[in-house]
């Protein structure tokens, strides 16, 4: 089995790498090649991901490249972790709203929409050369906003499916809260990407005994203290939203917040330099403990999990993925992307009967699919007053005073990744 990495110069490579070595018996990866143009910080991770498969006992191959069309030759499955404009466009993207009093996140809101336009394009290119080179190929996208992304990759006819590390983050987190292992855990997790609820925690399975009920009553603090949400919340729903769920729930207190102390892209940028750092010490040959505050945590286990769903022997795997909604929440259309659990085999995604979502959380989710549907135009075919569109469409925007200035912005900080801007 051949899988390919296009991004493969991230630092959050050797995460994935872990698990790649960990779960051979799950994934059995005979070539791993990592792609990137930034052919220096290539090699680095590249000769830690041989080391760490090495330590491991994995007998597959580790190799790099920064010719796209030659590593992607051949591969099973390509894996897109990408970020166009690197850490410099994502402090942009969390500093500009902030002057028009928005959340500035570089998935959810302006930022989001301004990742989007930069990084459909080139996401959309890459795909259609992984069909050239193998049209069974199956594209597994990691890449942010992963809804958009995810949902022009599958309009225009991609082997593809989204990937996100919320649901089994939080499924990790309630199996150590309940003293279950995290199989026995089954999330009721239903929305959009970034814009999810646990509705139920069971055990063993779909039909099996609701335990959230239970972990709200015993938990509950801990859990809100997760999310940076007040428990209040929590015990009023009834739910668990997911933590991107703060921007809608507290989102003016987020933005005073934002605005007195340094930017998420700032911390990362800090944190890569001295992971990249450690990366380079030849003696390193398993994934650093600071790599665990980079984020993506259990992207690994996801991944392969997923992978080898898609790739194996016709058995089939339950997993939270993003997928077409094909009737699965009724009120949206069908060729929307959502985030729910699904029956995954080499046939691909088939989402499972989710109940009835309130309207509380219902009318969000159609919204930000609204929005969704003219970011993804906006992105495709360029153009201001799309993005303007947009903006006003979104939630936390919607007021025209504040897209118009939300829009200058945008395209004034993305002039060198927007030809037509």
């Amino acid at each position: 089995m051949k899988l390919a990495v296009v991004g493969g110069g991230s630092t959050y490579t050797p995460e994935l790498i872990d698990g790649f070595a960990r779960l051979r018996d799950t994934l059995p990866v005979g070539e791993l090649v990592l792609i990137d143009p930034a052919t220096e910080r290539l090699e680095l991770i590249g000769a830690l991901a041989r080391r760490i498969f090495a330590k491991q006992g994995h007998p597959g191959r580790v190799t790099t490249t920064a010719d796209l069309d030659a590593g992607v030759e051949g591969a099973d499955a390509v894996l897109v972790q990408l970020r166009v404009g690197g850490q410099a466009a994502r402090l942009r993207d969390e500093t500009w709203p902030l002057e028009c009093g928005c959340i500035g996140q570089e998935t959810t809101g302006a930022g989001g929409l301004a990742k989007a336009l930069r990084t459909v394009p080139v996401v959309l290119d890459i795909a259609e050369r992984v069909r050239r080179a193998n049209p069974d190929a199956w594209i597994i996208d990691f890449t942010n906003p992963v809804g958009i992304v995810t949902r022009a990759l599958l309009r225009a006819g991609h082997k593809a499916v989204g990937l996100c590390n919320v649901a089994i983050g939080f499924q990790r987190k309630f199996a150590a809260l309940l003293d279950l292992a995290p199989a026995d855990i089954h999330l009721d997790h239903v929305g959009l990407n970034h814009l999810t609820w646990e509705l139920g925690v069971r055990k063993g399975g779909p039909d099996g005994e609701d335990l959230l009920p239970g972990l709200l009553a015993e938990h509950g603090a801990a859990v809100a203290e997760d999310l940076r949400l007040p428990r209040a919340v929590l015990d009023r729903l009834g739910v668990v939203p997911s933590y991107y769920l703060r921007y809608f729930y507290a989102h003016d207190a987020v933005v005073r917040e934002l605005g007195t102390k340094p930017s998420r892209a700032a911390e990362v940028a800090a944190m890569e330099k001295e992971l990249l750092g450690l990366y380079a010490d030849p003696a390193l040959d398993e994934k650093p403990e600071l790599l665990a505050r980079r984020g993506g945590a259990f992207y690994s286990e996801a991944a392969v999990d997923l992978a080898a769903a898609l790739l194996g022997d016709g058995t089939s795997a339950v997993q939270v993925v993003n997928t077409l909604n094909r009737g699965t929440l009724p009120f949206l259309p069908d060729d929307a992307v959502v985030e729910v659990q699904a029956r995954v085999d080499r046939s691909g995604p088939v989402p499972l009967a989710t109940a009835r979502l309130d309207p509380l959380y219902a009318g969000l989710v159609a919204q930000v699919t609204a929005y969704e549907d003219l970011a993804l135009d906006a992105a495709v075919r360029g153009g201001r007053e799309r993005v303007f569109k947009a903006l006003l469409a979104h939630p936390l925007v919607g007021q025209f005073d504040l897209a118009e200035g939300l829009t200058d912005r945008l395209l004034a900080h993305n002039k060198e990744h927007l030809p037509w801007a």
